[in-house]
């Protein structure tokens, strides 16, 4: 059997073992020191220096701290994406809260405009104000900031950007994460950099990172003694797993580069395969880090199915999976609100991601050609 491809794996650039000697070395293992500020300070400077970051364990850990800072207790009601990873709604019930879901639009798959206007309308004709709305860049895709942030603004609702997918990608040249009251980064195992594990939290003042850092920390008092008035979470970065992000965000507009080149190999791969379409930004607005190349296979035109190529790739030790379940149809959320379409629906049912890692080699790449050229263009 040939070597696994995974869909995306980590890319370690070579230079993380000096940052991590380096926490060592200075004896500070825990979740303060020069990794974590250097680490911040880096991505910072990559989205824009008119931000803060807070650097935390996990995206995950992220929404949940951004849900608490804008207020949001049990009852209150938090619009979001249902197309996306269910990392994006749980932290809504850990704060006791309910998820309404709104569908996605076809052009990027992110959270239509015209279904959110129609949620926030329904929920204060029964009295109810939302508290957050929670925006998805899927795979990397930018959303419709422009119209999303104008339905917003004309409720006041504060919007949380998830660009757990999205680092390095950008809407009218702006920074995905840089658009809400908060923005979440993810540098999870498999996103275009890693930490392993761990996250980032967007801020637009010093005083929300401070609260983030206080209440990521436990939210101890100033006193000389161990004090809380307030519940605090155990969410901030280790200055370990920061010295690898150190690392890794030096080479991240490579790795940008490498998964666009992914999808342009996709491209042509698929250029003369009818009735398979390949997602790409629907504009110049847009621009896309590519971190996950996804398809949606036509059943009517191709007499193929999702299943087809996944099962063919997985024959073949090639990891693939289906575009993310929406969130309405899982069994954790099946009472919750949904507002829209069909859309989120049909991608899930025909849609497929493909391997997109940076460190894919040319080998690889004819493996996953071979098996993609066999599905659609064999006689069988």
């Amino acid at each position: 059997m040939k070597d696994r491809i995974w869909l995306s794996s980590p890319h370690l650039s070579g230079n993380e073992l000096k940052f991590v000697e380096r926490a060592f070395h200075s004896n500070w293992v825990t979740s303060i020191g020069e990794n974590i500020d250097e680490f911040e300070h880096k991505i910072q400077n990559f989205l824009g220096n008119s931000i803060e970051v807070c650097a935390l364990n996990s995206a995950t850990s992220c929404i949940h701290l951004a849900l608490k800072m804008l207020g949001v207790s049990q009852n209150d009601e938090v619009l979001t994406s249902t197309l996306s990873f269910v990392a994006s709604a749980n932290p809504i019930l850990y704060c006791n809260a309910k998820p309404v879901f709104i569908g996605s639009e076809p052009e990027t798959w992110n959270m239509c405009p015209k279904a959110l206007r129609k949620a926030i309308e329904n929920r204060i004709s029964k009295g109810i104000i939302p508290k957050a709305i929670i925006v998805v860049h899927l795979y990397g895709m930018p959303a419709k900031m422009d119209e999303l942030m104008e339905v917003a603004n004309e409720y006041n609702i504060p919007v949380i950007e998830d660009a757990a997918e999205a680092l390095g990608s950008a809407f009218k040249n702006q920074p995905c994460g840089t658009f809400g009251h908060f923005g979440i980064l993810s540098f999870n195992g498999n996103k275009i950099i890693t930490t392993s594990g761990g996250g980032a939290l967007i801020c637009h003042s010093r005083n929300d990172k401070d609260k983030a850092i206080f209440l990521s920390t436990q939210a101890r008092d100033q006193a000389p003694h161990y004090q809380h008035s307030q519940i605090g979470y155990n969410y901030r970065m280790s200055n370990i797993v920061a010295g690898v992000g150190c690392a890794q965000i030096e080479v991240l507009n490579e790795r940008i580069e490498a998964r666009r080149k992914m999808h342009d190999f996709y491209l042509t791969v698929f250029k003369d395969i009818a009735g398979v379409k390949i997602f790409k930004e629907p504009s110049l607005d847009y621009f896309s880090n590519h971190w996950l190349s996804v398809i949606i296979i036509d059943e009517n035109i191709t007499n193929k199915t999702r299943e087809h190529l996944r099962l063919a790739f997985l024959e073949n030790n090639i990891e693939s999976r289906p575009v993310w379940k929406p969130m309405h149809l899982q069994p954790l959320f099946l009472a919750s609100l949904y507002f829209g379409d069909d859309t989120s629906e049909n991608l899930f049912e025909n849609g497929l991601c493909l391997p997109s890692g940076s460190n894919l080699t040319d080998e690889d790449r004819i493996r996953i050609e071979n098996v993609i050229r066999r599905v659609f263009l064999s006689r069988s």
